[in-house]
């Protein structure tokens, strides 16, 4: 479905813009629609919310203090950002530019270069919060 324009009381931008809860609701509700989108078409999501799933079972057995959760929280949520982010870049270039541009591939490598970076920092994280709690 795609997006109304907003009511004329909602489009100033600002510190002079007027408040609205319904425009904070709707704000939501296109938020909640990217989650979707990016949960149905993006198969590298799905490969990171298996291993968010994995990993948040594993610190449930491990009986994670409060500490670990909160950097494996923080993890799963930055790789996750990170993936949503660069699913925007890639869509937003492909709908401007659909042809090929080397300009755009390189900007979708970068995007995709930040989402490996921080999976690999959230594996690391991973490493040292359950090293520990392994047995021997």
């Amino acid at each position: 479905m795609p997006r109304k324009e907003a009511e004329p009381e909602t489009r100033q931008r600002g510190a002079g813009a007027t408040f609205s809860l319904a425009a904070r609701a709707r704000s939501f509700i296109y938020a909640g629609r990217g989650v979707a989108y990016l949960v149905r078409t993006q198969h590298n999501a799905w490969i990171h919310l298996v291993a968010a799933t994995t990993v948040i079972a594993a610190a449930a057995w491990c009986h994670l203090d409060r500490w670990e959760w909160v950097w494996l929280i923080l993890a799963i949520a930055l790789v996750l950002a990170a993936e949503a982010m660069n699913s925007a870049i890639e869509a937003l270039a492909d709908a401007v530019s659909p042809e090929f541009n080397e300009g755009v591939g390189r900007a979708k490598d970068v995007a995709a270069a930040a989402v490996l970076i921080l999976a690999v920092a959230a594996a690391l994280i991973g490493a040292l919060v359950f090293l520990p709690h392994l047995p021997g």
